[in-house]
C-alpha cells in the first residue's frame, strides 16, 4: 500500500470503516479513508494518518459519518437479457403443473426463446437497461450476461449485441458469454447432434468473428447437452481463445466438473450434485465454483452444494444470482448474500466475499475488482449499516447510500 498521499484525488471518502474484502476475508479498518485518482483506488488509511492537505487536493470530499465502505458486488452468473414474461408459469407450479406439463403447453425455456426471437434487439436493449439499472441502484457495479434464449445463428448473436452495448451504455462493467448450448431449440427436436454442429462450425466462429463475446459457457446435463457434446465445444472454444465456464452438477452428477477442470475452466457453476472427486480436480486447476441460491430456492431443491468439501480444499467460493426468467427471477444480491447464509450453511464473511472478489475470480478479473485496495478499480459501494453482517441479515431493508463506478459516483439513494 503506498503511504503517499496522491497529488490529484478526484474523490475522498473520510470517517469512514472500511471491510475491504482483500483476500477474501473483511479485513475491517476502522475510522478510515479512502482515496480515488481517475478510475482507480490511490490510498487506504487511517483517518490518523491522512495528511492536513488531502482535503485541499481532493476534488469531492465525502464524509462517511461512521458508515461503511464495501467493495461493489460482482454478479457472475446472470442471464439478464430476455424477452416475454413467465409469471403465469409460477402460479401454475404452484397450483401443481410440474415442468413436463408446462413445457407440454409451450412453456419453460420454448417460451422465452419464443419471445426472445420475437422481440426487437430495440426491445431487448431497453429492458437490459432497465434491469441494469435496478442492479446498480443494488450495489452491483460488475455483472456478466449469457446469451441462450435465441438458439439460433440471428438471435444469439442479436442478444450479445444487445449485452455489448449495455456495456458501452451502462456505468457498471458488463461482461458477455456465449451460451448457445443452453438447450435444444424446438426445431431441433431429435436432432441434438445436428444442432451441437450448428454451435460448433457456424455460432462460435460467427461470435468470435463479431467480438460480442470473451467466453462460452454450457449447460451440461441430463436434460441439456452431454459431456461429449460439451467437450467438443469446449475444444472449439478453447482454440478459438475464449475463456469458459460450465453450468454442472445441478440435477445430477453428470462428471462435468472434471471437464471444466481438464480444460482450466474459469469456473463451474450450480453443482449441487458435485463428486469429491470433481471437486479435487476443480480445486487443482483453479476452477472457481459458483453456487447459485436463488435457483435453489425456487426450484425448491433438497441437496445443498458440498460446501464442508469446498472449504476442506481452500476453494474460494462465488455467489451469484442467476437472475433469469424460470429458474431465478432474482435481482437483490444481498436477498441471494441471506440465501447462501440461511440455505447453504455459509458464514456472512464467507459470502460477502462469494458476491465481491470471488465473484471477480469467476470472472477471471480479481486483479482488477472484487475488493478495495490501491491500484484495483473504484467500484465502491457505501452503507449505512451497523455491521458488514447486515448484508446478510437484514433481507430486504439495506440497499446503499451511494455506488462509485470507475472513480464516478453513479448512483445516489
Amino acid at each position: 500500500m503506498p503511504d503517499r498521499f496522491p497529488s490529484l484525488c478526484d474523490l475522498l471518502f473520510t470517517h469512514a470503516n472500511l471491510a475491504t474484502m482483500a483476500a477474501g476475508k473483511y479485513h475491517i479498518k476502522k475510522d478510515a479513508a479512502l482515496a480515488v485518482s481517475g478510475k482507480t483506488i490511490a490510498w487506504i488509511g487511517a483517518m490518523a494518518n491522512l495528511p492536513e492537505e488531502a482535503a485541499s487536493l481532493a476534488k469531492t470530499v465525502i464524509d462517511c459519518e461512521g458508515k461503511w465502505l464495501l467493495p461493489g458486488f460482482v454478479d457472475c452468473h446472470t442471464h439478464m437479457v430476455w424477452g416475454g414474461s413467465r409469471s403465469n408459469e409460477f402460479e401454475m407450479r404452484l397450483k401443481g403443473a410440474s415442468y413436463g406439463e408446462i413445457a407440454a403447453q409451450g412453456g419453460g425455456i420454448a417460451s422465452t426463446v419464443s419471445a426472445t426471437r420475437a422481440a426487437s434487439a430495440e426491445a431487448l436493449l431497453a429492458i437490459g437497461l432497465k434491469r441494469a439499472h435496478h442492479f446498480l441502484t443494488q450495489g452491483i457495479t460488475c455483472f456478466e450476461v449469457k446469451s441462450g434464449y435465441g438458439l439460433d445463428m440471428d438471435s444469439e448473436l442479436k442478444m450479445l449485441s444487445v449485452v455489448r452495448e449495455m456495456d458501452r451504455t451502462c456505468p457498471q462493467d458488463i461482461h458477455a458469454t456465449f451460451l448457445g448450448a443452453h438447450a435444444l431449440p424446438p426445431e431441433y427436436k431429435g436432432r441434438q447432434g445436428a444442432y451441437t454442429d450448428l454451435v460448433v462450425e457456424e455460432m462460435l466462429p460467427a461470435v468470435k468473428a463479431q467480438g460480442v463475446a470473451s467466453a462460452v459457457d454450457v449447460f451440461c446435463e441430463k436434460i441439456a447437452f452431454s459431456r461429449e457434446e460439451t467437450r467438443r465445444i469446449f475444444k472449439t472454444a478453447t482454440d478459438m481463445g475464449f475463456g469458459l465456464k460450465l453450468h454442472a452438477e445441478q440435477l445430477s452428477d453428470c462428471d462435468g466438473a472434471a471437464l471444466a477442470a481438464d480444460f482450466k475452466a474459469l469456473s463451474c457453476d450450480h453443482l449441487e450434485y458435485l463428486s469429491p472427486t470433481g471437486a479435487k480436480a476443480m480445486a487443482e486447476n483453479g476452477v472457481i465454483p459458483v453456487l447459485l441460491p436463488g435457483a435453489f430456492h425456487y426450484l425448491k431443491e433438497i441437496k445443498i452444494p458440498p460446501m464442508e468439501l469446498f472449504r476442506s480444499l481452500d476453494m474460494p467460493m462465488a455467489l451469484a444470482t442467476d437472475l433469469n426468467p424460470g429458474t431465478s427471477p432474482v435481482f437483490n444480491m444481498t436477498l441471494v448474500l441471506n440465501l447462501a447464509c440461511i440455505l447453504f450453511g455459509m458464514t456472512c464473511e464467507e459470502a460477502i466475499a462469494g458476491a465481491t472478489l470471488h465473484g471477480a475470480r469467476a470472472l477471471g478479473i480479481n486483479g482488477t475488482k472484487g475488493s478495495l485496495e490501491p491500484g484495483k478499480d473504484a467500484d465502491i459501494t457505501l452503507w449505512d449499516m451497523e455491521a458488514p453482517s447486515d448484508l446478510c441479515y437484514l433481507s430486504g431493508l439495506l440497499s446503499p447510500e451511494l455506488v462509485v463506478t470507475g472513480g464516478k459516483i453513479e448512483y445516489k439513494n
